[in-house]
């Protein structure tokens, strides 16, 4: 990965001397940009420690475990997290990180913010909603705000930055340390030596609950590529209008109500979900009707086969999503989803007579697989199973010479997530 400003402390320190103001176009519509250069505006950005050896927003953030992320500019990511739209990057020692106001415009006041479902599916790539872009008038921008793309306070608030760090840690779980796990890895598998070497810096993501439950409702019998397409067109059409960078607006993931609501699996239908439409609108209704709004959080506090077993008890949810969902939303490293390809690898590297004789995945045999990875790596063996997930796609991106496709294969069919 390219370096990124070698001076960036120098840039932070004259960061007060800037005046940021902000500006609108239309409507009292904020008229924010894409922020793709930490030095054309050092006041909006602030970082957090992190080595790249423990941390790869490459690898991370495109590899299925989360569809609300895009890389708009090399090494610079955009994507929603926690109500809000981030922008992140890193260098060898740093997270870089900056955050956009929402605009707080309603999102009814604005047809053109929806998307349609023939527009998407003619781009399965799923980018963020598109509105026209606006005209403006050379003598409208002030010399000074050439350089600030987008508008942001001078400096935000010690307990605002302490916040916004917090989320991000917590995001990536960053009080986990990488190279304690693959010293345990290492010791307990040979096999495991060769991948870690290859693939730094994956770590596993603490999700929204909710987010992360319908999200991977939607994966089985799909790709990434589809799947982003899928979440960006229900968070355009049922969630909350955050803000808009350039020509793209941004929303909230719905919540339960918004999922639950009559006539959803209608409009999920029309948005391309298919029969997942149903899997959808019935599991937000099963668990507002028989739970409460808050019952996916509180399986963070249970053990990890009791959180599985009420997953699978919604439609729609088997044990692989289950344990997708308990993996990255619910405080259960231990969780280790199987697919055909981890299976194959359990038969090739370390069991050669696992489910001889069957063709398929059967449960006895998903079951048998994430036993016996568990066994082998120990608390955290749903993260070191993600590594093993990098290895099956390593000819993908030598092909290729991408490390930011994600795992999965040739036709992007091969994944975390995907069944």
């Amino acid at each position: 990965m390219r370096r990124l400003y070698d001076d960036f402390p120098t840039i932070i320190q004259r960061a007060g001397t800037l005046q940021v103001r902000e500006r609108s176009v239309g409507n009292n519509a904020k008229r924010m940009h894409h922020r793709t250069s930490v030095s054309s505006s050092p006041a909006c950005w602030r970082s957090i420690p992190c080595q790249h050896s423990e941390l790869r927003l490459d690898y991370v953030l495109a590899c299925g475990q989360t569809f609300r992320w895009k890389e708009f500019s090399p090494g610079y990511w955009t994507g929603v997290l926690k109500g809000r739209v981030w922008t992140l990057t890193q260098t060898d020692e740093h997270i870089w990180y900056t955050v956009y106001t929402n605009d707080q415009r309603p999102a009814q006041d604005s047809d053109e913010s929806k998307v349609t479902t023939e527009q998407n599916d003619r781009q399965h790539s799923a980018k963020p909603c598109k509105l026209p872009k606006k005209k403006i008038k050379k003598e409208e921008i002030n010399p000074e705000d050439k350089a600030i793309t987008g508008d942001c306070p001078l400096i935000c608030k010690d307990t605002d930055c302490k916040k916004d760090q917090e989320i991000l840690e917590d995001y990536f779980q960053l009080n986990i340390s990488l190279r304690t796990l693959y010293q345990h890895w290492e010791s307990s598998d040979p096999n495991f030596q060769r991948v870690a070497q290859d693939f730094p810096g994956i770590r596993i993501l603490r999700q929204d609950p909710t987010e992360c439950l319908f999200s991977f409702i939607c994966t089985s019998n799909n790709n990434i590529s589809r799947i982003t397409g899928m979440i960006e067109r229900v968070c355009c059409s049922l969630g909350q209008r955050l803000c808009q960078l350039d020509s793209d607006v941004y929303h909230t993931f719905p919540t339960l109500q918004e999922l639950a609501a009559e006539g959803t699996e209608a409009k999920l239908r029309d948005l391309g979900f298919g029969y997942r439409a149903r899997f959808v609108s019935e599991s937000a209704r099963t668990i507002l009707s028989k739970h409460c709004p808050d019952w996916l959080e509180s399986l963070r506090l249970v053990p990890y086969e009791e959180a599985k077993t009420a997953l699978c008890s919604l439609p729609g949810v088997g044990a692989k999503v289950a344990d997708c969902v308990c993996l990255m939303a619910l405080d259960k490293p231990e969780a280790v989803p199987v697919d055909t390809h981890v299976w194959q690898v359990a038969k090739r590297d370390y069991l050669p007579q696992l489910g001889s004789g069957n063709k398929t995945l059967t449960d006895r045999v998903y079951r048998e697989t994430g036993d016996f990875f568990h066994n082998l790596w120990g608390p955290y063996a749903g993260w070191a199973q993600s590594y093993i997930m990098c290895r099956c796609n390593e000819p993908y991106w030598s092909k290729t010479g991408s490390t930011t496709r994600g795992w999965h294969g040739h036709r992007g069919k091969v994944a975390l997530c995907c069944d």
